[in-house]
């Protein structure tokens, strides 16, 4: 799932979604492309790699299905990373046959990851991580559960806004950072000024709700070591997402910078999902003041 990810993020940092023409499943009119550039093997490998990781993703559903099904999360994580596999490449299609609006189409990175999360997430129960973390003697307050699930669905307000910066070719529309224009601080003058700002604002408000809940955690939570080690790894990778977006611009969207900033972003979404599933198995309820 994360070379799907990181493929579809090639495909459009390299502009080579049109690489196999208007055509889908297959590439230029043919089943496997003969005239092969640049576009045509970037755009025909994602299809590929896309294709062969969804038959594995089914045969993965199917088995935990059948072997973990009694694990309350194992039926609608499996039934998620299919549905939203499927939805990811229809999307995908229809860009390719019909074409779609920037809007739109920037759903299709997050719909990728939703995917992705819940393989992570099966992933993790097959091996049962969460029994070894003891998750369900875990004493968790109210505040905390609110703040955790709350970051993580303002986490797909972050990846939304970033794809949209990227499909709106709004990358480089401020070459300057943070401020978009020497310093200045204006608002911004067209869309596109406004969706790079806009992300920029969402990113460095996860970047400090991150860094709150990782201080609330270490006052509160010192001794679980899940908690703390959690947040601390988030904190580092939301500080890594920032760093690598500033590098994005200062770079002019150097191609290995840009995907380490759609990777660090994947793997923050995967690890705010996780720390979802631990509250959630937690019973016990703790009060902070």
């Amino acid at each position: 799932m994360l070379l799907i990810l990181l493929g579809g993020a090639l495909v459009t940092k390299t502009g080579s979604g049109m690489g196999c023409g208007r055509h889908w499943p297959g590439c230029n009119g043919e089943l496997i492309p003969s005239v092969i550039t640049p576009e045509v093997l970037i755009e025909f490998s994602h299809r590929v790699v896309t294709g062969s990781v969804s038959i594995l993703i089914v045969l993965l559903a199917i088995f935990a299905w059948r072997w973990i099904g009694h694990i309350r999360e194992t039926k609608l994580l499996s039934i998620s990373a299919i549905f939203f596999l499927v939805l990811q490449a229809l999307v995908g299609a229809a860009q390719v046959l019909w074409g779609q609006g920037d809007f739109i189409l920037a759903l299709h990175f997050g719909i990728s990851l939703i995917s992705f999360a819940s393989v992570l997430l099966l992933t993790l129960l097959i091996f049962e991580v969460d029994r070894k973390f003891k998750a369900d003697q875990l004493a968790i307050s109210s505040a905390l559960r609110k703040n955790t699930i709350g970051v993580a669905l303002y986490s797909y307000i972050v990846i939304y806004t970033g794809a949209l910066v990227r499909h709106t070719d709004s990358s480089l529309v401020c070459l300057d950072w943070p401020l978009c224009n020497n310093g200045d601080f204006s608002l911004p003058s067209n869309m596109y000024q406004w969706i790079q700002m806009g992300h920029r604002t969402a990113a460095a408000l996860i970047f400090i709700w991150i860094g709150l809940i990782l201080w609330h955690v270490m006052k509160h939570y010192r001794n679980e070591k899940v908690l703390v080690k959690g947040w601390l790894i988030a904190f580092i990778i939301v500080s890594l997402q920032v760093t690598s977006g500033m590098f994005v611009v200062l770079t002019s969207l150097n191609l290995y910078v840009a995907l380490l900033h759609s990777l660090f972003i994947s793997l923050l979404f995967g690890l705010l999902c996780y720390m979802v599933l631990l509250i959630s198995r937690s019973s016990k309820q703790k009060t902070d003041f």
